[in-house]
């Protein structure tokens, strides 16, 4: 089967040749054509429900993750102030989707205010009169929608790869993902640029067969993930070299010379700058969203860029773009902490955030990317879309793998996009066992998932203990990111009434506006520490000599969203 060929899946939709749907063949199991179109759709909208469930509650349940405060702060103040001089790391494409969200609340913003981004997003949850979970769960609403929107992206990629099957497995993967669930449902800017991206290679993949019509609709994709996290520029070589495979496709045939190689070549190399022009425009669109007069001056006397750094004041960007760069390369060059399976270190391990994966991902999950990583390579249908799908994600993977902050799969979520659309082309393979194994695998997938419901953000899989035991590997936003400081309040509230509370927190969240009235233990004396001592599991992974000191006088009584620990000091 060519290539060409091997795109179109098959619908069962009737075509002018085929005869009324009565009389054609039954489908499998028996069910005419027709049927099988109904039973295609009633999968899909239950996975979406299913997923569309599962992030509307995680966002109902948890209180401000640490960097949601700035973004939401940020949002509010494009609404309100048409600026961009907060959070200039971060371009404006992805807040401006979590203000789509605010712009049906009245948020109140003192024009007066002048404090830093951190500071900006405590003042607008909790000093200026908001209700901060009404808030919270409107920024939230947008990126869920648009998470699942991108669900629609993987069904129909997978589709076009491995037919109606292979979709389904490959949004059932995706819907049951717990570490999509989990950043699908925050107010955060990695699932939309992971999304867009996504969506990016997808209509790269389309343009094979039409480029006219797909590539310019490539370049827009791309521009809204440049425009939302600069990470994304990683991608952006491999993404012109996917714009030329698609143009050589498309454009060759079979009688192709020396000449006309070259002609169809430059083609694809026009088309590639066609493409990326878009996505620059793109750019400069978010960025005159926010602000039409693009109102910015960088501080004075910058320091100089050195090697491939220097090449950031070449970039056609904004300003206030190219400083947000300068702003990344600054976190980059500090030296952060982390911690893995147990032991805690300074820097950063270069093999951090496969063996975090290892940890988060569901053990079906992880089979079936590694088939479908197989597949893709092995199997003539699908060896042509192996650049598409295998080269971004590694690519990406290895460029966040240099980075400096071990701080969590976030970092790495196009991954279970990607693989999810790799791991749907098992179906493809012609054995009467893939589809049975597939169908089991996925399953198994959902049964985990479903498991830890509602408690996404801290999963790991069963065979590393499961959402309670992740705090003991990871930490930071792979399992304790200030989410349960709602729950902490609750649980107070239920079991321990009018007990003197000991707070250790990492979060954003003010544990004052939900109720709970707590001491800080860690300027006392450890024998003036009686009652509950409450903290934080990446405090505990983190723990310098003073807390260690009063965890070992403590004793451990209870759990909070497997992110919290309350202990009990004599």
């Amino acid at each position: 089967m060519s290539s060409s060929t091997s795109q179109i899946p098959n619908t069962g939709e009737a075509t002018s040749a085929d005869p009324p749907a009565e009389e054609r063949p039954a489908g499998r199991f028996g069910w005419p054509r027709r049927h099988r179109r109904w039973v295609f759709a009633f999968v899909v909208v239950a996975l979406l429900a299913e997923m569309a469930i599962a992030m509307v509650t995680t966002a109902v349940e948890q209180t401000p993750t640490i960097d949601e405060p700035v973004y939401v702060g940020t949002a509010a103040v494009y609404l309100r102030e048409h600026s961009v001089r907060y959070n200039p790391e971060h371009p404006p494409l992805g807040k401006l989707i979590i203000a789509t969200g605010l712009a049906f609340a009245d948020v109140r913003l003192d024009p007066a205010f002048a404090g830093n981004q951190s500071q900006l997003g405590q003042h607008v949850l909790y000093e200026s009169g908001n209700d901060a979970r009404r808030l919270m769960l409107l920024a939230r609403l947008p990126v869920i929608v648009l998470t699942l929107l991108f669900g629609l992206v993987v069904l129909a990629f997978a589709s076009d790869l491995a037919g109606p099957a292979g979709g389904l497995a490959a949004l059932a993967l995706y819907a049951f993902s717990p570490d999509v669930i989990t950043n699908g449902s925050l107010a955060t800017l990695d699932v939309p640029t992971a999304g867009f991206l996504l969506t990016s290679v997808w209509l790269l993949w389309r343009a094979r067969r039409r480029p006219v019509r797909y590539l310019p609709l490539a370049g827009l994709a791309l521009g809204a993930a440049i425009a939302t996290k600069m990470s994304a520029l990683a991608a952006v070589p491999v993404l012109m070299l996917l714009v030329v495979l698609s143009v050589w496709h498309a454009r060759r045939t079979p009688d192709l010379d020396a000449r006309r190689t070259a002609r169809v070549l430059g083609l694809g190399v026009a088309a590639a700058v066609g493409v990326a022009l878009v996505a620059v425009a793109v750019v400069w669109a978010a960025y005159l969203a926010v602000d039409p007069g693009l109102r910015w001056a960088s501080p004075p006397d910058l320091p100089a860029l050195h090697g491939l750094r220097a090449l950031v004041d070449w970039l056609p960007f904004p300003e206030s773009y190219r400083y947000g760069m300068r702003v990344q390369f600054g976190f980059e060059d500090r030296l952060w902490g982390g911690f893995l399976f147990g032991r805690q270190y300074v820097g950063s391990l270069w093999y951090y955030l496969p063996a975090a994966l290892l940890v988060k991902t569901p053990l079906g999950t992880l089979v079936l990317w590694l088939a479908g990583a197989v597949a893709m390579v092995s199997v003539r249908r699908l060896r042509p879309a192996a650049p598409y799908l295998l080269v971004p994600t590694a690519v990406l993977l290895v460029a966040a793998m240099t980075g400096s902050r071990d701080l969590g799969v976030r970092y790495a979520i196009f991954v279970p996009m990607f693989m999810a659309v790799a791991a749907g082309g098992v179906v493809a393979v012609r054995r009467r066992w893939a589809r049975v194994a597939v169908a089991a695998l996925v399953v198994l997938t959902a049964v985990s998932s479903l498991w830890t419901f509602p408690y996404y953000l801290p999963y790991s899989n069963e065979a590393f203990g499961g959402p309670a035991k992740t705090h003991l590997r990871l930490h930071d936003s792979n399992v304790d990111w200030g989410q349960d400081l709602g729950r902490l309040a609750d649980r107070l509230r239920e079991r321990y009434p009018d007990e003197r509370v000991w707070l250790v927190y990492k979060g954003a969240g003010l544990p004052s506006y939900y109720g709970i009235e707590a001491h800080d233990p860690l300027v006392q004396p450890p024998d003036r520490v009686h009652g509950l001592l409450v903290v934080s599991d990446s405090a505990i992974a983190k723990a310098d000599d003073r807390l260690r000191a009063l965890l070992d006088g403590s004793t451990p009584i209870d759990e909070v969203g497997h992110s919290i620990t309350i202990y009990r000091r004599r």
